[in-house]
C-alpha cells in the first residue's frame, strides 16, 4: 500500500473546499446578473485600463469570445471602450463607475469565508493563512 503524496492531498483538499465544497461563483452570478466570467472581467478591470488583448490574456479567452464579453459589458455602461492613444490599432478598455460597483459587490461575495472555517480555532486561522501566504507569496514570485 502507498501513502498519498502529502502535496496531491493538500492540493486536492484545497481544490475540493474552494471548488466543489463552498464555490461562490454561481452565487455572483445571480446576484449580479450576469456570468461570473463577466465579473471576473470587471474585477481586472478595476486597477486600471486594459486592452482587449490584455484581457483576452487575463481572462484566458480568445478575443471573439472577449468581444462578446465586452459588447455585453458596454450595452450594461459597465465598461467603455475607446481608441488606445499608446496604439491606435488597439482599443483600451475602462470600468465604469457602475461597474466597479458590480465588481464590488461580486468581491463581496466571493470574499466572504465558508462558515465551515468557524470550526477552526483563532490560532489555527492565523497559522493556516501564514501557510497560505507563504505559498501564494511563493507563487508570485518570478522563477529563478
Amino acid at each position: 500500500m502507498t501513502t498519498p503524496d502529502p502535496a496531491a492531498s493538500a492540493w486536492q483538499s484545497m481544490r475540493r473546499l474552494v471548488l466543489e465544497l463552498h464555490d461562490r461563483r454561481g452565487a455572483v452570478s445571480e446576484a449580479i446578473g450576469m456570468s461570473y466570467l463577466r465579473a471576473k472581467a470587471l474585477s481586472r478591470l478595476m486597477p486600471g485600463p486594459l486592452t482587449q488583448r490584455e484581457l483576452s490574456a487575463e481572462l484566458m479567452t480568445d478575443a471573439p469570445y472577449t468581444t462578446v464579453i465586452l459588447d455585453d459589458l458596454e450595452r450594461r455602461g459597465l465598461v467603455q471602450r475607446q481608441v488606445n492613444p499608446a496604439d491606435r490599432r488597439s482599443k483600451l478598455v475602462s470600468i465604469t463607475p457602475a461597474g466597479r460597483q458590480v465588481a464590488d459587490d461580486a468581491g463581496r461575495i466571493t470574499s466572504t469565508p465558508p462558515e465551515v472555517l468557524g470550526a477552526l480555532s483563532k490560532a489555527e486561522l492565523r497559522e493556516l493563512a501564514r501557510m497560505l501566504g507563504v505559498l501564494v507569496g511563493q507563487s508570485e514570485r518570478p522563477p529563478d
